[in-house]
């Protein structure tokens, strides 16, 4: 296992690994706001508040469904295929426990090593 997180290898796939966590992070928040839509709207009497509410309720079941077809078609959620989705949560769960494991936040953070020479060094300029 790679825990250098400067390693360009890390980053391969990564944009494929982003899109993936966003629409799984979009169609919790549209499935959290179905359930808070659909509790508000029993707590609420107002006809007027209810109508409203029960407007945002069907806009956020079909923004649901529009993200869950948009992720089933690119083969990020498999709902119907379990063994499929168990992979794919492996998958997942080994990243996850691989970027715990990196060491982020190193204790030097000094780039002083970087710059070692001045830009006319080449020509016989002086030492910073």
């Amino acid at each position: 296992m790679n825990t250098d997180y400067l390693d360009p290898i890390n980053s391969l796939n990564m944009p494929e690994m982003a899109d993936t966590t966003f629409a799984m992070d979009f169609l919790l928040r549209a499935k959290e706001g179905v359930r808070n839509l659909s509790i508000a709207l029993t707590e609420t009497a107002s006809p007027d508040v209810r109508a409203l509410l029960r407007t945002h309720l069907m806009q956020g079941i079909a923004l649901h469904q529009e993200i869950s077809e948009l992720m089933i078609r690119k083969k990020w959620f498999h709902p119907y295929e379990l063994n499929e989705q168990y992979q794919l949560d492996q998958l997942s769960a080994k990243n996850t426990v691989m970027i715990g494991q990196m060491n982020l936040f190193p204790g030097d953070t000094s780039r002083k090593g970087m710059f070692d020479r001045t830009p006319d060094e080449h020509i016989g300029g002086h030492e910073a």
